[in-house]
């Protein structure tokens, strides 16, 4: 039986969901239990935050409900981490890394994936 575009959507948006928890679980995570030194953790945000908005964008919404909500999200979690114990919170560098990630996926989407597949749902 073939897989519907609209089941696929629909799989890549629960997909995104779970990566939002996955994101926020990592990143409220108190400092103490944190590993002490993770390595590439720019690299490690722009990762997170391009699944996240590739996800989103393939889950059918438009490129700026995308972009809006990944960066958004992104910016929420840096606020919320001000109120962890031994997280600094707020962090400008990280807030770029989530942006630039969120970007650099949904273009990529655009690029390589078919136009039918990208359209936004009515």
């Amino acid at each position: 039986m073939p897989v519907s575009l609209r089941h696929l959507r629909w799989s890549c948006l629960v997909l995104a969901g779970v990566s939002a928890v996955v994101i926020a679980w990592g990143s409220l995570t108190p400092g103490s239990e944190m590993p002490q030194e993770l390595p590439w953790d720019k690299l490690n945000h722009f990762i997170a935050y391009a699944g996240l908005a590739a996800l989103l964008r393939l889950g059918g919404l438009r490129v700026v409900t995308a972009l809006s909500l990944a960066i958004g999200y992104g910016v929420l979690i840096e606020g919320l981490q001000l109120g962890v114990p031994g997280r600094s919170g707020a962090d400008w560098a990280d807030a770029l890394a989530n942006t630039l990630g969120a970007l650099v996926a949904v273009r990529v989407c655009h690029w390589l994936l078919p136009r039918r597949f990208l359209v936004a749902r009515g």
